[in-house]
């Protein structure tokens, strides 16, 4: 069976575009999260916004920047035209800017962001809440393994709006504090922006551009909670049998993961039922992992592409950044705490929960520079 590759990545986040500059400063602590006027009464008015696009810019102009940029900027990275035809688009987000402005349809943006680069094709669009960015790439992994294309640019966008401030302050999933991933204090999760998209690609293909390989995507998998519209189910069940499926999907053993990026959202729910379920599949001395959202906040329909981004980039150079905001541990996992922390050879496994019970797992492999 055909293994993928990734030949290209791009990024635009709170703390930077630059792949390598963002990795740098993950590895420090650094977060992008900070103070954000609204004019309404929320739990909390810090989100980590992206500032060369204004907050008080129109939403959907915000989305079709951020798209715009990391799109062009993946396919410059992997030596890509805009223009190739052959080149298959995958683009997810949450809602982006639906919940603030009237959209035509909810697809709209990504015709936009086509057009914007000048691709002459349609994009796929998913919108499966916060695990869009990685089943965007799950379905770019199936197009590329199944002959359907020889390239793909997949990945999410979305962007912060004062619906969605207003949405999770109600549902109490906003913390009143700061976000606190695994630790006994967390209470909540703050929002974020940004974009994300790798290059996934067919290894001949790639071999016959003599491009350069960040790593490969050995598996993917997917399950439904089927619970409920906003909380997981406390079992943790689909939880694990999406991982498994990645898992069986790369033919590996969970022994051979090194590293996990967990979802990691600060919640106390989903970080319970996402350690339950790490820990019923790798046990106590299992993978290191981290989680990026104490520094990019929760960028819900592109946050499993930028973590996507930031497994590749851990398995390149073989370290993770430290949890942020995370100072007392609640659960037995490997967590990195207090700084950067090396990491050992073996895969890395990108999970993501979303609202509505999607759970989302990637299995990247890192390669040799």
């Amino acid at each position: 069976m055909v293994t993928p590759v990734i030949t290209g990545l791009a990024w635009d986040t709170p703390l930077g575009r630059d792949p390598e500059t963002v990795w740098e400063r993950l590895c420090a602590g650094d977060s992008g999260l900070a103070p954000v006027d609204s004019p309404h009464r929320l739990r909390n008015t810090v989100a980590a916004v992206i500032e060369s696009v204004p907050y008080g810019t129109p939403a959907s102009e915000r989305q079709r920047v951020l798209a715009r940029r990391a799109l062009s900027s993946a396919f410059a990275d992997a030596g890509l035209t805009t223009t190739d035809p052959g080149v298959g688009l995958v683009l997810g987000t949450s809602f982006g800017a639906a919940l603030d402005e009237a959209e035509p349809t909810l697809h709209a943006w990504a015709d936009d962001a086509a057009a914007d680069i000048g691709y002459p094709g349609t994009p796929m669009c998913v919108m499966t809440a916060c695990s869009a960015g990685s089943d965007a790439i799950a379905v770019a992994h199936a197009l590329v393994r199944s002959g359907r294309r020889r390239i793909c640019v997949a990945g999410g966008v979305d962007v912060v709006t004062e619906a969605k401030r207003l949405g999770h302050s109600a549902l109490g999933t906003m913390s009143p504090t700061g976000i606190r991933a695994f630790d006994r204090a967390r209470d909540g999760m703050l929002l974020g922006e940004g974009a994300a998209f790798v290059v996934v690609e067919h290894p001949d293909s790639a071999r016959q551009r003599g491009a350069r390989v960040y790593a490969r995507l050995r598996g993917t998998g997917a399950a439904n909670d089927a619970a409920g519209l906003t909380a997981p189910d406390p079992s943790g069940r689909a939880v694990v049998r999406a991982v498994q499926r990645c898992l069986a999907s790369a033919s590996l053993a969970p022994a051979e993961v090194a590293v996990i990026n967990a979802h990691g959202t600060g919640t106390p729910l989903n970080d319970a039922v996402e350690a339950r379920s790490l820990l019923e599949l790798f046990g106590d001395d299992g993978p290191l992992t981290f989680a990026t959202k104490g520094a990019f906040g929760h960028s819900l329909g592109a946050t499993g592409a930028i973590e996507a981004v930031a497994t590749v980039l851990a398995l390149r150079h073989r370290r993770v950044p430290p949890v942020v905001g995370l100072r007392d541990p609640a659960v037995p996992l490997r967590l990195a705490t207090g700084s950067a922390q090396p990491v050992g050879a073996g895969a890395g496994l990108s999970l993501t929960l979303g609202f509505g019970g999607f759970n989302t797992c990637l299995l990247f492999e890192g390669v040799r520079a």
